[in-house]
């Protein structure tokens, strides 16, 4: 099924989902800022003053682009305009419009939120330039911030240059009409632009315009795979990092929220225009003459209804002209290295939220989403991940989930990376990793999005068991890991455990495991810990 179809069965289903797809943590607090005249840098468009924290200085809110308001809603994003005197970067811009989550934040209808965060460790200047790493954050494209990940660590230790990002989401990010520039990509477009002014202005923060890798974690890894697919996006970046994230196969039904079918990553946008339409009339405008200037004349509350309904990018336009799995299959991606991974229990997180909304799946249960996902071939699957005592169903679905949908897809486009570019990829496997949900009555392992709390401390959610040393040197040797790639284009080097670059015509694929402890950093047959085999002959 398509993803217009599922976005319309799946309705608010989507929210408990999009929580799936942002961590929470705690909050970091700064002290021992100082006055240095480091904290104030000229971009393009004006003066801004941020604030230097000794070991790394920050700067917050900086507009990237145009508010996207008024005759600019659902427009490609503009130039911001310029600004006298300087400008306090010392507190984050908006978020994006959004509902209110589980991790806490509130609900916002505010459009006016093209912002980003730079963050610079204490060693980098315009002399002295270092590598920058631009992050898209995750939560479904309905939710997130790029204000919630706290990059000091990753800069400090990694020695990068850090931009987080926000970008339009939901409705004000996705949304299509006939004829309507860059329908289904307006945030896609947002993001390219966020790397243009990076390209332009990272300079005189200390950061290497010509050494820039995008990443990102689900929504935000699923965005990266669509930059490497788009033509606006060459020239921008130099490497790609893409963290947990649907890019090719189709997701298996009842995955992404109980009764919704299966789903594409990619929408065409002629179906969508066709949903926007439909939408469009709802609200009363019917006039194909007008349908656009009457619905820029909403106002953004009124949105916010079917805000979800409009929940994923699309191709077809401008900015996303063809299926990027399709442009990946046929080799045409832009030329750059990509490091490109998983968690080793993806989808614990994603069952774990329904389970704590409603109740946990029934053996009956688990057999009925068996067959509605996998239809002839639902007793192969079960023979495979047969209901045991010893699991619960929730459990087991979500093994199912993980390597039908996530494991073995990311191993099949790292295969097909490799083939084209220099490919490296990882499997994060601490299956102690905090958890930042309450007890379910099994473990969540290494779940989808904890990987970032390796990166990033976060500024959301309610507080979280810290890292032991184990996970803390982990987490350290995982910063070396995707700094070293930012800077050279291979994780590979140091005194750390070897990071051999993927070979396509391997009778094992290279796959680093990431886990804590002697030993946890390994390579690993992913195909067979996660039966590709067995997935590779299923259809969704």
């Amino acid at each position: 099924m398509t993803r217009a179809k599922a976005d319309m069965a799946g309705g608010r289903r989507w929210r408990p989902l999009v929580c799936a797809l942002a961590v929470v943590a705690g909050t970091t607090a700064f002290t021992g800022a100082t006055t240095s005249g480091r904290e104030i840098v000229r971009t393009q468009v004006g003066l801004v003053r941020g604030v230097d924290h000794g070991s790394h200085r920050e700067f917050l809110g900086i507009p990237y682009a145009a508010p996207p308001v008024g005759e600019l809603r659902w427009r490609l994003p503009q130039p911001p305009k310029s600004w006298s005197g300087v400008r306090d970067a010392s507190r984050q811009g908006a978020r994006c419009a959004q509902h209110a989550s589980v991790t806490g934040t509130p609900a916002t209808d505010t459009e006016d939120c093209l912002y980003l965060n730079v963050t610079v460790p204490d060693s980098a200047s315009p002399r002295k330039p270092k590598a920058v790493m631009v992050w898209l954050h995750g939560g479904g494209f309905v939710e997130g911030s790029g204000g919630e990940y706290d990059a000091r660590r990753l800069a400090i230790h990694g020695d990068v240059v850090v931009v987080t990002i926000n970008y339009r989401l939901g409705i004000f990010g996705n949304f299509g009409l006939p004829g309507l520039d860059g329908s289904g990509a307006f945030g896609l477009a947002d993001q390219q632009a966020a790397l243009r002014w990076v390209r332009a202005n990272i300079r005189a923060f200390g950061g290497d315009p010509d050494t820039v890798t995008v990443f990102g974690q689900s929504a935000g890894g699923q965005s990266v795979c669509a930059h490497l697919a788009s033509p606006g996006a060459a020239g921008l970046f130099d490497r790609a990092i893409i963290q947990s994230a649907f890019c090719t196969e189709d997701l298996p039904a009842n995955l992404l929220a109980p009764g919704l079918p299966a789903v594409s990553p990619w929408e065409k946008a002629d179906m969508l225009a066709e949903r926007g339409l439909r939408t469009a009339a709802e609200f009363g405008c019917t006039d194909p003459a007008t349908v656009v200037s009457c619905m820029r004349g909403l106002p953004a509350d009124r949105l916010m209804s079917v805000f979800g309904q409009f929940a994923g990018p699309a191709y077809g336009s401008s900015v996303l002209p063809r299926n990027p799995y399709q442009v990946l299959r046929e080799g045409r991606i832009h030329r750059v290295p990509v490091l490109s991974g998983t968690t080793r229990d993806e989808a614990t997180y994603i069952r774990a939220l329904h389970d704590l909304a409603d109740r946990p799946l029934t053996a009956a249960t688990y057999r009925r989403y068996l067959r509605e996902a996998f239809g002839a071939n639902a007793k192969r699957v079960l023979a495979a991940y047969p209901v045991r005592r010893s699991e619960p169903p929730s459990r087991t679905w979500a093994r199912v989930a993980t390597d039908s949908a996530l494991t073995c897809p990311t191993l099949e486009r790292n295969r097909l990376f490799a083939r084209h570019v220099p490919t490296y990829g990882y499997e994060f496997a601490d299956r102690s990793a905090p958890p930042t949900l309450p007890p379910v009555g099994y473990p969540y392992g290494a779940y989808h999005s904890a990987d970032a709390l390796y990166l990033f401390d976060l500024r959301v959610g309610g507080p979280v068991r810290p890292l032991s040393p184990e996970q803390r040197r982990l987490a350290a040797t995982m910063i070396d890991y995707w700094a070293d790639f930012a800077r050279t284009g291979t994780p590979d080097g140091g005194a750390r455990p070897a990071w051999q670059r993927l070979r396509p015509r391997d009778p094992l694929p290279y796959t680093l495991s990431l886990a804590p402890g002697p030993g946890g950093i390994r390579p690993v047959d992913l195909a067979r810990e996660h039966r590709c085999g067995l997935w590779s002959t299923v259809t969704i």
